[in-house]
């Protein structure tokens, strides 16, 4: 994506002045307002004067040729890289989400659904939360299982809970037996291990039982990065109600398709949640990018939640383009620090078993990390 042109102090201002109206009030924001509103101290002629230019920047547009002003996709991206600040949740509202996780610690399946719920709650916006797996697979344990004739399916668990299958035909056919003898070898020799260390050990192992630990590692580089499809939403029916997706049935339907298709979801987060977005980062996608046509009427803010190298899942929330960003982001990020937290102190003792203390003490979340517009080098 191109950089984006820099702009006067004056420019800034009054762009993000334009933005803080525009979201509130849903409408085009006429010169006279913002001086009368705000008490600027520079006429509304001047005003109008740096909205042309802004509009020649491609950061405003005029709906009507008497209406006021619109932030673009464009001034919405300069808004959140350049002029944006970060809302912080009142500390009623903190303890109050803070609280109802802490009566869930004790219930890991509760965690995802109340964090969805609290996501679109707090934010006004359609939730999304996947469930957290390992960014570098660890192997766990290995299942060969017998099905018919020389067909076997494989199960192979990874540490942090993931389970991948694949089904397999054997060249010449073998008993359970065998099979069974087969996957408890390769336990003995790969709990615990990573795929460079599984790679380097190929060369000690007998034919078949080679050819069955390359597939474990092609499945474990397979796995590295990609998010769960475990995926848990919330808020899609107050999104509807929103104005850009109830005067048009276009943008109603591609925010309903983005929700409920998870190959395309599950394709948004891999791009945008990359094994290089660390714990901590929030990321804002404004109209698809250029890259996904579903998005076009939408933003997400998404974050990675857990512990980098060992488990980590991502949240965020969809909503529309016209989207308090501040506020929001600091919901997204609130919430992301009090998953990671609960990943943390539940599966301490195999992130200990993992790593050495230097490496997990090196790998603990702060309380803010930076936030990016996708496309953008940007951070603040």
């Amino acid at each position: 994506m191109t950089e984006l042109p820099e702009l006067t102090a004056r420019q800034g201002l009054l762009l993000k002045l334009i933005v803080r109206e525009h979201v509130e009030s849903t409408v085009p924001v006429a010169s006279r307002t913002l001086v009368d509103k705000y008490r600027l101290d520079f006429s509304p002629a001047t005003v109008r004067n740096e909205m042309a230019v802004l509009e020649e920047l491609g950061y405003l547009a005029q709906p009507h040729t008497s209406a006021g002003r619109v932030p673009t996709e464009a001034g919405f991206r300069y808004f959140v890289a350049r002029l944006m600040e970060e809302q912080a949740l009142p500390l009623a509202e903190q303890r109050r989400i803070a609280h109802q996780f802490h009566q869930a610690r004790d219930h890991i399946e509760a965690w995802l659904p109340l964090a969805a719920s609290v996501l679109a709650r707090s934010s006004g916006a359609a939730s999304v939360v996947t469930a957290p797996r390992t960014t570098e697979p660890v192997y766990k344990h290995l299942e060969l299982v017998l099905t018919h004739g020389r067909a076997v399916l494989l199960i192979l668990v990874l540490q942090g809970g993931t389970v991948e299958q694949q089904m397999l035909a054997l060249s010449e056919p073998l008993t359970q037996t065998a099979l069974r003898e087969v996957a408890d070898r390769l336990n003995q020799i790969f709990t615990g291990l990573r795929v460079a260390a599984i790679e380097a050990r190929l060369g000690e192992l007998p034919s078949f039982e080679a050819d069955i630990a390359r597939l474990v590692v092609s499945i474990m580089h397979n796995a590295e990065g990609t998010p769960s499809d475990e995926i848990y939403q919330h808020g899609l029916s107050d999104l509807l109600q929103e104005p850009e997706f109830t005067e048009g049935d276009a943008a109603s339907t591609s925010v309903v398709r983005v929700l409920e298709e998870r190959s395309l979801l599950q394709a948004v987060l891999a791009e945008t949640l990359t094994p290089a977005v660390g714990v901590g980062s929030v990321r804002v996608l404004i109209g698809g990018e250029g890259r996904w046509d579903e998005l076009r009427a939408c933003s997400i803010v998404l974050a990675r939640y857990g512990v980098m190298n060992y488990a980590t899942g991502a949240l965020g929330v969809v909503g529309p383009i016209r989207m308090p960003y501040g506020r929001t982001i600091s919901v997204v990020r609130f919430v992301a620090n009090i998953l990671g937290e609960l990943v943390y102190d539940t599966y301490q003792p195999g992130i200990r078993g993992a790593f050495t203390d230097n490496e997990v003490l090196t790998n603990e979340r702060t309380d803010a990390g930076p936030t990016s517009v996708v496309g953008q080098t940007e951070t603040q």
